[in-house]
């Protein structure tokens, strides 16, 4: 089925180690792969067997790779695991960089428009309830936060991920 087995784990080791995993970790990816692979074609045909185990540890990888960020990072210390799932502080400044811009944004936009939008965005209040408290109209409130959302994406550009 697969026409030399040592090239192609040669060739998947080597790909996974590229993208940063340890020996270790390449083990396990390869390993998963395969499994993935053993249980696939038993109810389904594979025309290329060497692409889908390729595919299937690096799709591992990625995905090994989004939980990894979402966890945290993590260290082994005499087979305990400590994890800081505490923002870097790289993060912790954008962050604050990016409010702070924000804050600016909104300050420049017309005070009422800001009450409307701020109403609507953080306030989470639906237009009709927006309009009956400022004593416009429904369209008057579609408009203020049309422009508040035009002024604020503008200015807000390259500022976010």
């Amino acid at each position: 089925m697969i026409d030399d087995l040592p090239r192609l784990l040669a060739k998947i080791r080597a790909r996974l180690r590229r993208h940063g995993r340890s020996r270790h970790e390449v083990d396990d990816l390869v390993h998963d792969a395969f499994v993935k692979f053993a249980l696939y074609v038993k109810e389904k045909v594979v025309e290329k067997p060497e692409a889908f185990l390729m595919t299937t540890a690096i799709n591992l990888s990625n995905d090994r790779y989004r939980a990894e960020a979402r966890r945290g990072e993590e260290a082994l210390v005499e087979d305990e695991v400590i994890m800081d799932t505490a923002p870097s502080i790289e993060d912790v400044t954008l962050s604050r960089e990016r409010v702070a811009r924000l804050e600016d944004c909104l300050a420049r936009l017309p005070r009422r428009t800001c009450q409307i939008f701020l109403a609507h965005r953080i306030e989470g209040l639906r237009y009709q309830e927006i309009a009956r408290i400022h004593g416009i109209t429904t369209s008057s409130v579609e408009k203020h936060i049309a422009k508040a959302l035009l002024m604020v994406t503008h200015d807000m550009e390259g500022w976010w991920p």
